[in-house]
Order: structure tokens, then sequence, then C-alpha cells
């Protein structure tokens, strides 16, 4: 099932990459964002509540152009629109470094900064997601899928660390900030480099020249993903966890100041260890020939719900740090493989849309972040994350039993013998 020899097959392609660079300085900067900005907000307000909102503020532009993001994936160039959010990136921590250090920062800044580089961002996804497949096509798309993923968890592991360590020294919440501008900036030069292949560019020009409206193109996508069993089936088990479990990052500030008393490197180091069990998880992928994958999502989805319920019930930092890590394992197995067989599923002329569909669980996950907030506002930190956990548990378990077929996939090959619209 295992061959150590193709974890890293799909890097031999120079594009690939250059696209997969990109997705750990995109991630960096997204995960120190997460670190800076949850420390000064709590610093300013020690609110959960506000911990919660202010991230909901970056998701909020998702959920309004998510879907018209996913037409604009299929008809236009997905790498500008990478290089756009990149620099969006970089534009916004410039200006919140130089409010911090010059002392003009106030709460209406955060949240203004968090809904506009969101609004860049909601493009980024499902342009991101359907430029792999122009990249490297379906023979190592789990391969490249996997990788990408662990590109991303790389940024977990390496940027909350980096965040948590510079805002402890005497550069601050700023230094953090500063950095994330020089990487945004070269996450651009490196996206600029790829270069698509004509195949791909020449399908985009064809459907660029389609006179559809956007309505029409989008509407369309919702109706494929509407008859076919499996996709939405598959779009329900990425959405639960990561509205109803994921969200428990956004609560680290309150558990390292308030449970585990270990302050901003302690907060750095649970999202570091969410993001090396994460890397574990995509490696594992990565690695994979076949096997079965239907079993191994909805187990990793469980595990995933275990995980966050030990870490609520922990006051032992090593104990938090191993049930981060346990959640990003299993979180990235089950997501990594999940997004694939979507991927082969979907049809190339509107793969940007079906992508966008699932990609709501990311867009739907501030809002989730937001119930964090207000669990742990209400429940205390510890109960809102164990209301999470059981939650998550239950939907997994449900889908189980409701949708046999999930169970039952193959190896990624053998699914796509087994998507039929119904």
């Amino acid at each position: 099932m295992l061959n150590r020899f193709r974890t890293f097959d799909a890097l031999s392609d120079k594009n690939y990459a250059r696209l997969w660079l990109g997705q750990i300085g995109s991630s960096m900067v997204q995960w120190m964002d997460l670190t800076a900005t949850g420390w000064l907000v709590y610093s300013m307000t020690h609110s959960p509540l506000h911990l919660g909102l202010v991230t909901a503020a970056k998701g909020i532009p998702a959920l309004f152009f998510g879907l018209i993001a996913g037409v604009v994936a299929d008809k236009y160039s997905r790498k500008i629109q990478l290089v756009i959010a990149s620099l969006t990136d970089a534009i916004f921590a410039f200006l919140l470094a130089t409010l911090v250090i010059t002392g003009r920062i106030e709460l209406w800044h955060i949240y203004t900064a968090a809904f506009l580089s969101g609004t860049a961002q909601a493009f980024q996804s499902p342009a991101r997601a359907a430029l792999v497949h122009d990249l490297v096509g379906t023979g190592r798309l789990l391969n490249s899928v996997a990788l990408l993923s662990v590109g991303f968890n790389v940024s977990r592991g390496i940027g909350p660390m980096l965040a948590g360590v510079i805002i402890a020294t005497p550069l601050g919440v700023s230094g953090s900030y500063y950095a994330q501008f020089i990487i945004g900036i070269a996450t651009a030069i490196w996206t600029m480099q790829i270069r698509v292949p004509k195949e791909a560019r020449e399908a985009m020009y064809k459907l660029a020249r389609d006179q559809t409206s956007f309505y029409r193109n989008t509407i369309e996508g919702l109706k494929y993903v509407a008859s076919s069993r499996m996709i939405r089936s598959l779009m329900i088990l990425a959405l639960a966890p990561m509205v109803l479990a994921m969200p428990f990052t956004s609560l680290f500030p309150l558990f390292a100041v308030d449970i585990l008393h270990v302050g901003a490197t302690g907060q750095g180091l649970l999202l570091s260890c969410l993001g090396v069990g994460a890397i574990t998880g995509g490696l594992f992928v990565a690695s994979m020939k076949g096997g079965p994958v239907g079993k191994f999502m909805l187990i990793g989805a469980f595990v995933f719900g275990v995980s966050l319920v030990l870490f609520s019930r922990s006051e032992w930092m090593w104990l938090s740090m191993t049930m981060t890590f346990v959640a990003g394992a299993a979180n990235t197995s089950f997501t990594t493989q999940d997004q694939t067989v979507v991927q082969m599923m979907a049809p190339d002329h509107m793969r940007g849309r079906i992508l966008s569909i699932y990609m709501t669980n990311r867009a739907l996950q501030p809002l989730g972040m937001a119930l964090a907030g207000v669990l742990a506002n209400y429940f205390g930190g510890p109960n809102g994350v164990l209301i999470m956990g059981l939650d998550t548990i239950a939907l997994v378990v449900c889908l189980g039993l409701l949708v046999p077929e999930i169970y039952r996939l193959g190896s990624t090959g053998a699914a796509l013998s087994q998507v039929h619209p119904t």
C-alpha cells in the first residue's frame, strides 16, 4: 500500500514544484497571521469572542464570493489569481505592522484587514486546487494533492512557531507582520514563474470565450453536485469536521494563557504540533499506492473528533501537544484523500466550480471559529472544544451509517468507476 520511492514524485515537475513553494509561502503568511493576529486581539481585548469573530471576518468573503471564484477559476488565469492573493496578503501585513509599531493600531483596523485580505484569498483556493490538475493530470493527482497538503502543513509547523518567537522578542507583533510581508512578496515571485501547459491554457481560453453568465455557470456547478450522491456525501465529510472541529485552533491563545500557562511561545508550539502531525499524515497519503480510501477517510475523521475531546480535558502541555499532533495527522489524511476523489470525479470544464463548492468547508471554518468563540465565552474554552469534538464524532458516525458507499470506496482509481450522478 505504501511506496517510499514515490512519496515526492510530483516534485520532479518544476512547474508543480514552483506551485508547491508558493503554497508553502502563502500558507506561512496565513499561519503567522493567525498567530500574530490572535495574540494581538487577545492582548487588546482579552475576549475569546473577538478571537473567533476576527477570524470569521477573514472567512466571510469566501461565503460571498466562493462560488463566483469557482467560475473565475474555470474561465480565467489561475496563476494570476494566486499572484494577486499573495500581493494582497503582503500589503496588509505591511500596513498592520506599521500601525502597530507607530502605536496607532485599533481593533477596527484588524477587522478591516482581515475582511479585505479574505476577499482576495476567496479566489485562491479553487484556483490553486484546479491548477494542480492542470500541471500534473490525473496520474499523479493523489501524490500531488498530498504534497500540496504537506507544503501547507510545513508552513503550519514553522509559521506559528516563527511568529511566536518573533512576538516574544523586542520586535513584537510588528516584526511578525513585517516577516509576513517579505514572505508574501517572495511567494508572488515564485508563482509568476509557473508555466501552465498549452493544453490547459487553450481549454481555459475556450471557456473564457463562452458568453454564459456567471450566474448560469454557477448554477450548472451546483446542479452537478446536487445530482451526485457521492460528491454530496464527500463534501459533507469535508465540511463537518472543518466547521465543528478545526475552529479549536482559534482558542489556542486562551488555552496558552489561561489553561496551560505557556504564553505566546506555547501557543506557537501548539500550532506547530498540529502542523507536524499534518505533515506526517500528508506524507503517509503521498506514499500510498492504493488501499481502502473510504475506510481511511471515515476513520481519520473519527479520530480527529476524539483527539479534540482529549485535548479539551488536558491541563498538561505535553498531552495537549500530543493531541494536536494526532488531530493534524488525522485531519490531513482524510481530507487529502477526500479532495482527490472529488477532483477525479469532476468534469474538466467545471473542476473549478466543483472545487469552489467543496472548499466552502474552508469558508465556513471561520464561522465555526466564531461559534467556538461563543461556546468558549458561555461555557469556557475546554467545554467549548469538548462540544465541538463530540458533535464531529456524532456527525461522522451518522454519515458512515447513512452513506455506506463511502466506506466501500477502494483506491482512488477504483473510485472513478463508482462515480455516476444519481
